[in-house]
């Protein structure tokens, strides 16, 4: 069953001091980036192992903060004068939540404990996790804003945004996908599905997308799949948007996949022109689709331009 979406506060307008809670990858530089290009001060704090090092030269301010350590998070933004924050980049939840021994190496604090053992106890699905980490640091002064704010270009669009075209047979199979993956999302199993011939290869649970990518290579050897990924039904922009970029498109060719469709508003394409490019060079279709699907017509990239 969905959850009820969030009513996000509206962010300060420039100049304001905003928060950026980074974990990996290189959507936390483009937020900071868009941040500082809208005119705001950032301050970062980078979940310990996880951020990238160029990071910090990229903030008016940066603290280091362990992972499981949430009562500073709150305390560390407040005292840079910070009442509203972002929250991206990549923690891998299954390594987080399934592994035991992870907590060693990273002791959480009394207010991740009470965290866990209140709101977390028996629901550890992605958003109620977000959820009461964003209840935390609100009790903290801090309120997290939708996370797509600084980064509109890198949304995707509806239509075809590469040159490459689907054949009519991967726009079947996307017409045919859509309606399941929306069923998949309201489920809350996963954000991906894999497709060939209007057959269902593979489905994405905990393991990710990159995980699946590989799966689906090994049950479909022959290639020219299709790779659809969508939103959560009524996902929280605070954090759970799903994203994807050159390092997908890279790895979707070397598996044998040819086309990729994309919920069109709700997942982040990462350096969204280098990618449509990079997508062209190894003949990959990227396809936008609608929200309120309906079977697509080809549209040019000029015209999306």
């Amino acid at each position: 069953m969905s959850g009820v979406l969030s009513i996000l506060p509206d962010p300060p307008p420039p100049p304001a001091p905003i928060g950026l809670i980074a974990g990996g990858g290189r959507l936390p530089i483009l937020v900071a980036d868009g941040l500082r290009e809208m005119g705001h001060s950032v301050h970062g704090i980078g979940i310990h192992g996880r951020y990238d090092p160029t990071l910090p030269k990229l903030c008016d301010s940066f603290k280091e903060v362990g992972l499981l350590r949430l009562g500073s998070w709150g305390r560390k933004l407040r005292s840079r004068g910070v009442k509203h924050a972002i929250m991206v980049g990549h923690v891998d939840k299954a390594e987080i939540m399934h592994t035991r021994w992870r907590l060693f190496k990273n002791i959480p604090d009394l207010t991740t404990i009470k965290v866990v053992m209140t709101q977390l106890r028996h629901d550890r699905r992605s958003h109620a996790i977000l959820r009461a980490v964003a209840e935390e640091l609100d009790r903290k002064g801090v309120s997290l804003i939708d996370s797509t704010i600084p980064i509109q270009s890198q949304l995707a669009q509806p239509g075809v945004m590469t040159l490459t075209q689907p054949t009519p047979a991967q726009q079947a199979d996307i017409d045919f996908v859509w309606p399941l993956l929306t069923e998949l999302l309201r489920l809350d199993i996963g954000q991906s599905l894999c497709v060939r011939d209007l057959d269902v290869i593979s489905v994405e649970a905990v393991e990710g997308t990159d995980r699946m990518i590989q799966r689906t290579a090994d049950l479909c050897k022959k290639g020219g799949w299709t790779l659809a990924k969508g939103a959560r039904a009524q996902h929280d922009r605070r954090s759970d948007v799903p994203t994807v970029g050159l390092k997908t498109i890279e790895n979707l060719a070397k598996h044998g996949c040819s086309c990729l469709a994309i919920a069109a508003g709700d997942v982040i394409m990462l350096d969204r022109v280098e990618m449509i490019e990079r997508a062209d060079e190894l003949k990959i279709a990227i396809v936008g689709v609608p929200v309120t699907h309906r079977p697509l017509t080809t549209t040019s990239t000029t015209e999306l331009q």
